[in-house]
């Protein structure tokens, strides 16, 4: 087993990572039942492997209840918000207690959030069964709903208690959501590690068509990556953990267009946010085109979007920028943007000009 820490003083907690590891989660997380029934939040998706689960706790002498949401982006909503919390009060969930969270982002963004609101604050863990989810969105606190106006506009942060991570619950995966979470992995290398990318240039192929050891590695690495980050910048005031936001202000203006749905996965659009970023940072002579060219190669490589396009997004400049002014990272009437010197060599740029952007779009 892989144990990666994320140092958060008294909120730390533990990531553990393991081949088979759902079959045994129940030992890991009888004590945090303190003796209670627990009750696990996931979707249609995933109802073998919480039955996995439930067996599981089972044998660790813990009861379990499962709520079981529609899939989607479109359960991040207000009325399933309040649909789960009224769930879970119904169910007796105090402040002590910790809801497991089984499924991918969107569960994982919306029980947070929920666990975050109950009675003032109740504890989750985080049990990942997406790539996109295990290596990104279930390490780190970030919790949230859209909303009419933007993806992730209400939200908290809210650590999990554990996080536990399986990579043979990516066997049952599609592989349209394993390419998507793939994107995510490869947004590590992007940001500061030249070496990783050059690995994904190796190896992604291999991760795609289910070798366990490059998967491993691979979530580890990336696991790693963002613990490191997450314990020097928990809530993005230093600027570091705004690194992680690499293609999402790009592609988060894609998924507005889109309707934050199925048409278009969020990985799938920071995939393409990442080939775009890269794109107008060498159109700004900021980054070597060469290095452009390379990001948005080994993108189609793996069948995975590098722009708008390829998407399937038709929008001009000037509806994408409209779509940006909603981030939520806008301060003071600008929107920061992560652009690139080159590969491994992301950094924060808060003097981009909305119009130069649209002009970039439009080319």
């Amino acid at each position: 087993m892989t144990r990666i820490p994320v140092a958060l003083g008294d909120r730390s907690y533990d990531v553990l990572i393991e081949s088979g590891l759902l079959r045994r989660a129940g030992a890991l997380l009888a004590p945090l039942s303190r003796g209670r029934r627990m009750v696990i939040v996931t979707d249609t998706n995933v109802t073998d492997h919480l039955a996995t689960l439930q067996v599981s706790l089972r044998a660790a002498g813990v009861e379990s209840e499962a709520i079981i949401l529609p899939p989607g982006e479109g359960a991040k909503s207000w009325a399933m918000l309040e649909q789960l919390t009224d769930r879970l009060l119904d169910f007796g969930v105090e402040r002590g207690d910790h809801v497991v969270a089984l499924g991918g982002g969107v569960i994982g963004d919306l029980v947070g959030f929920a666990c975050s609101i109950l009675k003032r604050g109740c504890g989750f863990v985080q049990i990942p069964t997406t790539l996109l989810a295990q290596v990104d969105s279930s390490v780190g606190g970030k919790t949230a709903i859209n909303t009419r106006a933007g993806k992730n506009l209400v939200g908290a942060f809210h650590q999990p208690a554990l996080v536990l991570i399986d990579p043979q619950v990516l066997d049952t995966l599609p592989i349209r959501e394993l390419r998507a979470g793939y994107a995510e992995v490869v947004k590590y290398g992007l940001i500061d590690d030249a070496d990783f990318f050059a690995w994904c240039e190796t190896h992604g192929a291999a991760l795609l068509a289910g070798d366990s050891d490059a998967r491993l590695h691979a979530i580890a690495h990336a696991v790693g990556a963002k613990a490191r980050i997450v314990a020097e910048d928990e809530r993005e005031t230093s600027g570091k953990r705004a690194l992680l936001n690499l293609g999402h202000t790009f592609g988060h203006a894609l998924e507005a267009e889109t309707g934050f749905s199925d048409r278009l996965l969020h990985g799938e659009a920071v995939a393409a946010g990442m080939a775009m970023a890269f794109g107008y940072s060498a159109a700004q002579g900021l980054a070597p085109a060469a290095d452009a060219e390379r990001v948005a190669d080994h993108l189609r490589s793996v069948s995975l979007p590098d722009g708008a396009a390829a998407a399937g997004v038709d929008a001009d400049g000037e509806t994408l920028v409209g779509h940006m002014l909603h981030d939520k990272k806008m301060d003071g009437g600008t929107l920061p943007f992560l652009l690139a010197r080159g590969i491994g060599a992301t950094y924060l740029d808060r003097s981009v000009k909305l119009a130069d952007v649209a002009r970039f779009l439009d080319s």
